[in-house]
């Protein structure tokens, strides 16, 4: 679909139109500087001029992908790539560490992080401008204060940032109300109204573990599963009954679990419900009480009215599962430009996962899809995928064998049902 919800013009008869679902970027460090507000360059000169930044891949000289908008648009071309969705990468001013995170710090520091990330707003809306059609940017906010986060929803809505917004995690020990909470209702009803997505990314929900071997093994086990939970909490508490126009998308979170926790979902829901219509006080009637009026339909049904995955690298065990998750709901993704990203291997990523499926399910999961949820303009896309896009008989060829020096999991053994 063209932006809008129309039509477009019909892809090229012999190549995809790509768009990617999962990409990041963001300024370099002291260019956020201009994009604050006066009342904050003091303290932001104070800060940048101690802060140490913890990410290898930031302090590369491939760090430049992340703001260099001309290196950016001629790597993603060259590896297919025609759009993207454009997450934060970089740190913004005031963060301690990780722009994803959702913390509780002072009132001092969150009015400091608040204007850095509405920095990195404004500066992310400046950064898509300089591609018109091509990026959608995903605008940043805290949960502290759900009245600023609706009010930056607001801005970013008439900025033009189509990727809509960043939902943080509420770990344990955030000191945040859980997600399921009504807490959030305004934020809920402005995304609902303004008609942008609400995207959860993968590793933003995490508590703490610290830095020994155990905690970096036991993070990699959960990491995802605590991310999962933005959907279980926004279904059972009811958000997407109470503002039926709400969009949830689940980024870099893999795909192949969906199936399954919206089997055990739909379980607990028709347990909950059934026993709260009962005459027995059974321990499950009192959990179950009330449940059904404010949650609305079952989970499965709620996932496939209001609920998307953002599959970056789609890996080949994945895909024979996309009609269970649904085919309109998958949107792929290259995670430019980190290590586990498909670059400088997208084709090859595509090939993977997707040889032998048919022509018109693959146009819809690696570019359809994203164009209808973040309104790309497939008008212009297509005619840059017209030179720039796979070819179909390419990515019809499967692959033999993965790059020697390709890092993403798309390509690692296990992924696929393939001997490499």
């Amino acid at each position: 679909m063209a932006e809008g919800g129309e039509p477009g013009p019909p892809a090229p008869a012999d190549r995809y139109t790509v768009i990617s679902a999962d990409c990041h970027a963001g300024a370099d460090l002291l260019d956020y500087r201009p994009y604050l507000e006066r009342a904050h360059h003091e303290a932001f000169d104070a800060w940048a001029a101690t802060y140490v930044n913890p990410y290898e891949d930031l302090l590369a000289d491939s760090a430049d992908r992340n703001w260099n908008s001309d290196r950016r648009l001629a790597e993603l071309e060259a590896d297919g790539i025609v759009a993207e969705v454009v997450f934060p990468n970089t740190i913004p001013p005031f963060f301690p560490s990780a722009a994803l995170m959702a913390p509780a710090p002072t009132r001092e520091e969150f009015a400091q992080r608040w204007a850095g990330l509405r920095a990195h707003n404004r500066w992310l809306a400046d950064f898509c401008a300089a591609a018109p059609g091509r990026r959608a940017g995903v605008a940043q906010i805290l949960l502290n204060d759900v009245e600023e986060a609706v009010r930056e929803v607001h801005w970013a809505k008439a900025a033009g940032l189509t990727g809509g917004i960043l939902l943080p995690g509420t770990p344990p020990g955030s000191g945040l109300p859980e997600l399921h909470s009504r807490t959030y209702d305004p934020l809920w009803a402005a995304c609902a109204e303004l008609d942008i997505p609400v995207n959860h990314h993968a590793g933003s929900a995490s508590p703490p573990l610290g830095d020994e071997p155990s905690a970096r093994a036991v993070f990699m086990v959960e990491t995802t599963w605590f991310s999962h939970r933005a959907l279980w909490h926004l279904i059972f508490g009811g958000a997407f009954h109470r503002h039926p126009g709400l969009r949830l998308v689940l980024t870099e979170q893999g795909s192949g679990w969906i199936p399954g926790v919206l089997d055990m979902l739909d379980y607990y829901h028709g347990r909950l419900v059934a026993a709260s219509t009962r005459a027995t006080a059974t321990a499950e009637a009192k959990f179950g009480v009330g449940l059904a009026d404010s949650m609305g339909p079952p989970p499965s049904e709620t996932w496939h009215t209001n609920c998307s995955v953002g599959a970056s690298f789609m890996r080949p065990h994945e895909v024979p599962l996309r009609h269970r998750i649904g085919l309109d709901k998958i949107m792929w993704g290259s995670d430019y430009p980190h290590d586990e990203g498909t670059y400088p291997y997208t084709r090859e990523g595509l090939r993977a996962a997707f040889a032998g499926v048919a022509r018109e399910e693959v146009a819809a999961m690696v570019g359809g899809n994203a164009a209808r949820i973040y309104g790309f303009d497939l008008a212009l896309l297509n005619s840059i995928a017209a030179k720039a896009g796979p070819t179909v008989t390419e990515i019809a060829h499967p692959l033999e064998e993965p790059p020697e020096d390709a890092t993403s999991p798309v390509f690692a053994k296990g992924a696929s049902l393939r001997v490499w």
